[in-house]
């Protein structure tokens, strides 16, 4: 290690998951050995994350000379932003290579992304089955940068956001148009995972098991590239329970007509949603992230 304290850079750390991450990085038992930088849009939110004891750099995904750069000075970068941002995603990348190409030390990624959406498959992917995830079409959800990240891989031999995106995006759509909605049947089958449990942060504690795992690389070598894939879930729900459970809140509060979903019209799929993906399958199994020590406890219900 090139530096005294372990240089961490996290992006998405006002986010509902990266913040419950970057919480339990300040509780870790080797706190006082990080250093820890969260970049950041909001100098408001940065102000209070400095209380904390945490550097902060200002700036978007779009930044991407500013994110190289900061990229090129950790040792570990936790990326929980926008998993689809190609441009800020591979910016990551770019200055992971150059401080590999400068000091000879090989940097940590913990990337964060959503499994693979599929509207007309039953196919569950299992994080322990590389030859599957190999197998995902490029032109699938996020692919394009799953490629470049796993690409790179192979060359190198109060200030959080409360609540998640599925969701509030459903019932934006039911306030606006009257009455909660569902997509089709809403049959599609979706991985579910509780990001906020009393005692452990459940999605975030995967972070740490995977976290730990990479701090003690040289001891216990952790899977990397497509083996390194860790699959937060802990069972599925169909996405008619979402919607019915919003459609009745709604209705409760006087927003909704009914208390059960109504399908949403192709031309309200297209306003709302940009399309049919939440009409999508995404299934997937955490064998791998049980094998290295997740535990998680919630269930869809």
């Amino acid at each position: 290690m090139s530096t005294e304290k372990l240089r961490i850079l996290i992006t998405g750390a006002t986010g509902y998951i990266g913040g419950t991450v970057l919480q339990l990085l300040l509780e870790h038992p080797k706190r006082d050995t990080f250093e820890i930088t969260a970049f950041l849009r909001s100098a408001e939110k940065a102000k209070k994350l400095e209380t904390f004891g945490v550097h902060t750099a200002l700036g978007s995904l779009d930044d991407v000379d500013k994110l190289e750069d900061l990229a090129s000075k950790a040792n570990l970068v936790l990326n929980i932003a926008d998993c689809d941002h190609f441009s800020g995603n591979t910016a990551i990348l770019r200055g992971l290579k150059k401080r590999h190409e400068k000091t000879g030390e090989v940097p940590i990624l913990i990337h964060t992304m959503t499994p693979e959406a599929t509207r007309l498959s039953d196919t569950v992917y299992y994080d322990s089955n590389p030859e599957q995830i190999e197998s995902i079409a490029d032109t699938q959800m996020h692919r394009n940068v799953d490629l470049e990240v796993v690409a790179a891989d192979k060359a190198d031999t109060g200030i959080m956001n409360r609540r998640s995106i599925l969701g509030p995006w459903l019932i934006r759509a039911g306030l606006d148009r009257g009455q909660g909605g569902v997509i089709g049947e809403g049959k599609n089958l979706w991985a579910a995972v509780e990001v906020n449990e009393s005692v452990y942060p459940q999605a975030a504690d995967l972070f740490l098991v995977v976290f730990n795992a990479a701090l003690a690389h040289s001891e216990h070598p952790t899977p990397h590239g497509r083996e390194g894939y860790f699959f937060g879930e802990n069972g599925e729900y169909p996405a008619i329970d979402l919607c019915r459970a919003i459609a009745k809140a709604l209705y409760e509060l006087g927003k909704g007509k009914s208390p059960e979903p109504t399908p949403f019209t192709d031309e309200e799929a297209m306003k709302y949603f940009g399309g049919y993906i939440l009409g999508s399958n995404s299934r997937a199994r955490g064998k791998r992230s049980r094998a290295w020590g997740w535990k998680p406890t919630k269930t869809p219900a």
